[in-house]
């Protein structure tokens, strides 16, 4: 379709998609959108470097093949061969070790771990490719109209489209101004995070450990690195924090039972309370959600960012069916078909996790009970263990046809 540009500026007045938000969610569905034909504007403005890293499950990775972007990622990738769950919390009734092995369902891993810089890197520059238009503003108004949206940028340009997808993260300006309601739950925990160098091989094992105060979880980066999510409660987090890198790094020693060995902790710990929000609405007319805009969860499973990127793919199917069907991009029919394609994904893993971390801080002894004979069940019977594994990495029904590996059938 075409794009209307200002031709002082040389940027455009009106795109099909405005997307706001410069997060790997954003960039991906920039990309995904960019796929089958339409205009895209990305409003990326400039954010601080992001030290994290993500744990990109199978589904993630054969979309970003299929967009082109995972053969520049492979090679910074660490793959997650064996996903090892330990029972660290000390109470009387304690679950079995759990060890799930990606050759069980047939994968060579079940997913890759890489540095967040990296990904949005290639995000960036695959988008940039594809001719998504990138604007390093920020929106400071969203007006949204029955034929189109209106958004105002901090320089104060105006842009127009017949939709807007908000990738602005959990405190979301789009979803403010489309007037989306959210169901919010805040947890006396904060995540630590941070990457660090080890003196054992990590052996492609991710490990997690269930503690009392939540996970604390070792994901492999390449060579002998791993990053670190460790979730505490806020004033422990405040303690971890301040310590100096030598006595931080012989925290991470203790608290993985020194299974990495001798650990030297590398510049830049982040730190980010939790929570679950969950939209009452994923798609409303003129305005769709994407990332965590659209969700959520505790850092549990890795299941964050692939929720995200499962989005960009669900709109951009969504969008290239109505194309075909020549139906407004941004109407009620397209937007409710986005939030129903949506919903039981992000509804059925935001409550499974909650259900986990709620478990962990319980001190109830038959939710304990539970919890352990749950795990103790997909570790011995193995039609169980395999359905755990493959539906942690993404959902067996409804997948979005980038997460199968193929391009959005565009018109």
């Amino acid at each position: 379709m075409a794009r209307e540009k200002s031709a002082a500026l040389d940027v455009p007045t009106r795109t099909d998609l405005c997307i706001v938000g410069g997060g790997p969610a954003g960039f991906f569905s920039a990309l995904a959108v960019r796929s089958i034909g339409l205009d895209v504007t990305l409003l990326a403005p400039p954010a601080g470097p992001d030290r994290r890293s993500s744990a990109l499950m199978d589904g993630s990775v054969r979309a970003l093949d299929a967009l082109g972007v995972w053969a520049a990622l492979a090679g910074k990738a660490a793959p997650l061969r064996v996903m090892r769950l330990v029972d660290d919390t000390g109470r009387l009734i304690r679950a079995p070790l759990f060890e799930g092995r990606s050759s069980e369902i047939g994968l060579d891993a079940f997913g890759y771990n890489l540095l967040n810089t990296d990904l949005n890197a290639a995000l960036r520059l695959a988008a940039e490719k594809a001719g998504v238009t990138i604007l390093a503003e920020a929106a400071t108004a969203i007006e949204i109209g029955e034929a189109d949206v209106g958004i105002t940028l901090a320089s104060g340009r105006r842009l127009n489209a017949p939709l807007v997808a908000g990738a602005d993260g959990r405190r979301s300006l789009v979803r403010q101004a489309a007037g989306i309601d959210i169901i919010e739950e805040r947890y006396p925990q904060t995540a630590v995070t941070a990457n660090f160098a080890h003196s054992r091989p990590h052996n492609d094992v991710s490990t997690e450990f269930h503690t009392p105060s939540g996970p604390f979880t070792l994901v492999p980066l390449p060579g002998d690195r791993s990053s670190l999510v460790c979730v505490v409660t806020p004033d422990e987090a405040s303690r971890l924090l301040e310590l100096e890198d030598a006595a931080f790094a012989r925290e991470i020693e203790r608290r993985s039972q020194g299974i990495l060995g001798k650990v030297t902790v590398e510049p830049g710990r982040g730190r980010f309370d939790l929570a679950v929000i969950t939209p009452t609405r994923f798609g409303v007319p003129r305005v769709a959600l994407v990332g965590e805009a659209a969700h959520v969860v505790p850092p549990i499973g890795a299941q964050g960012l692939n929720l995200g990127l499962r989005d960009g793919a669900a709109l951009a199917d969504c969008l290239a069916d109505a194309q075909r069907q020549g139906t407004d991009l941004g109407g009620a029919d397209t937007m409710r078909a986005y939030d129903m394609a949506r919903r039981a994904d992000i509804v059925s893993r935001s409550a499974a996790i909650h259900a986990l971390n709620r478990s962990l801080l319980s001190e109830f002894m038959p939710v304990n009970s539970a919890r352990g004979m749950g795990l103790w069940l997909m570790d011995q019977i193995g039609p169980v263990r395999r359905a755990f594994m493959r539906e942690g990495l993404q959902p067996s029904h409804a997948l979005p046809r980038l997460m199968r590996g193929e391009r959005p059938q565009a018109a």
